[in-house]
């Protein structure tokens, strides 16, 4: 008996450091909202054919959703959202593999992801499931990684009703036509006739990587990386991402958690049968979308500017409120986190119906004054500083023309440019999170 004790104890021991030394750490995000159409998509092709009947969404058919994590490990999992569903959706023949070219991948790379032992999952509406652990042999080197991408497959079985997603991936995924089952497995493009420039069901893929802390870029279209680049991975949270990559190895993870049209303190009610394009609040969305992210360190916030358009109507204090409670309740979950507060850009003289009228332009300054010096945050990045255009008021001129699809931008949403200035103008030092383990004991 006293042998069995021992032996059990120390298999207890051995399960606790090794989790301790190899823990989870989110590796790539996006926030979940919808349900699909509802959203704000960049460069979105016709999805008729693909989805005919929105409330009956996807139908026996596969996705193979790519992703870039932003850190490497050898295992993964990934999660599953129903968040935006009205109806439970089961989900089979899910793999992760690496992306080739298109929907085609890296022969011998496709890992079968299970859940909890089985083949197979079935998430109720408002649920998230994440997978098993899977073995990623080719990642032993993660550095050798930087910059691959992830290519997450999964089925849809039966008909799933309304789709969480989200809109603005501007990255290209497929997705297989209705009725034509599983192609998870396949490593060739031929199951995956159709594009998306959006991401269905799956919102965050975590990597096995010890010592490594997850930084959240949280925030709202200018975050989301709308007018950015299709395929370029050029946000300003990538530039971040890079720049720390460059510094410090793998010992940060950067991910996105914005949401195009998204508001800090509005609406007050979102449900499936009561969407808005810009998703559910900050506020709201905190919990799902920031703190059950795996190892998380830090948090870069820039929100407020659709708070204040015509479609928002918010006022400056009902937006500091709604800051105060995220940063407490970010505090209050993650010990030795750093918040740190990003000053929100000018929209003034936009074409987009929306914003750009003068009462948006003195809220943003002065929910601006309050983030410069109201005290609430860890440290400031002057995002306003580096895109404004002293002379007008108005987004420096070589940052308006959009990076997308091209035209004259709207003067509201930075271009590549402006994205790569923002991202530059970050003091990393100050960003960096604590090691709670070092913290001095708080009296």
């Amino acid at each position: 008996m006293r042998a069995l004790l021992a032996a059990a104890i120390l298999s207890l021991s051995v399960f606790a450091a090794s989790a301790h030394a190899a823990p989870w750490t989110t590796a790539w995000a996006a926030s979940v909202h919808g349900p699909y159409p509802i959203g704000n998509p960049s460069a979105q092709p016709d999805m008729k054919l693909v989805f005919p009947a929105p409330e009956s969404g996807a139908r026996d058919q596969s996705f193979r959703l790519i992703v870039r994590p932003d850190i490497w490990g050898g295992a993964a999992r990934v999660r599953l959202s129903n968040a935006f569903g009205t109806k439970p959706v089961t989900f089979d023949g899910a793999y992760v593999g690496l992306q080739l070219s298109g929907s085609a991948l890296i022969p011998g790379s496709n890992r079968p992801l299970k859940f909890g032992g089985k083949d197979s999952v079935t998430v109720a509406p408002g649920a998230s499931a994440w997978s098993d652990a899977v073995a990623l042999p080719y990642a032993k080197d993660p550095r050798a990684m930087a910059g691959r991408k992830l290519a997450v497959s999964f089925h849809v079985a039966g008909e799933s009703g309304p789709m969480t997603w989200h809109a603005k991936s501007l990255t290209s995924s497929y997705v297989s036509l209705p009725g034509t089952g599983a192609h998870g497995a396949e490593e060739g493009e031929a199951g995956f006739p159709a594009s998306t420039a959006s991401w269905f069901f799956l919102d965050a893929v975590d990597m096995r990587a010890p010592g490594t802390r997850a930084i959240v870029a949280f925030g709202d279209s200018i975050t989301d990386g709308t007018a950015s680049t299709m395929n370029g991975d050029d946000r300003w949270p990538d530039v971040l991402s890079r720049r720390i990559h460059a510094l410090h190895g793998e010992r940060y993870s950067v991910v996105n958690a914005g949401i195009g049209g998204n508001q800090v303190a509005g609406p007050p009610e979102y449900t499936p049968q009561k969407p808005i394009p810009g998703g559910p609040s900050a506020v709201s969305r905190l919990e799902r979308d920031v703190l059950s992210l795996s190892n998380v360190g830090a948090v870069i916030w820039l929100e407020g500017i659709n708070d204040f358009s015509k479609n928002g109507n918010t006022s400056v204090e009902q937006v500091i409120a709604g800051m105060k409670d995220v940063v407490g309740r970010i505090r209050a979950k993650i010990p030795g986190v750093r918040v740190v507060g990003a000053t929100v850009t000018s929209a003034l003289g936009s074409s987009n119906a929306a914003h750009g009228h003068p009462e948006e332009d003195l809220k943003r300054k002065q929910l601006n004054d309050f983030i410069r010096t109201g005290g609430l945050f860890d440290a400031i990045t002057d995002f306003d500083a580096v895109t404004l255009d002293t002379a007008s008021g108005s987004m420096k001129p070589a940052f308006v023309p959009e990076s997308t699809t091209g035209g004259a931008g709207d003067k509201l949403h930075p271009n590549r440019m402006g994205y790569q200035a923002m991202g530059a103008a970050i003091d990393i030092p100050s960003l960096l999170p604590r090691d709670p383990a070092r913290s001095p004991a708080r009296k």
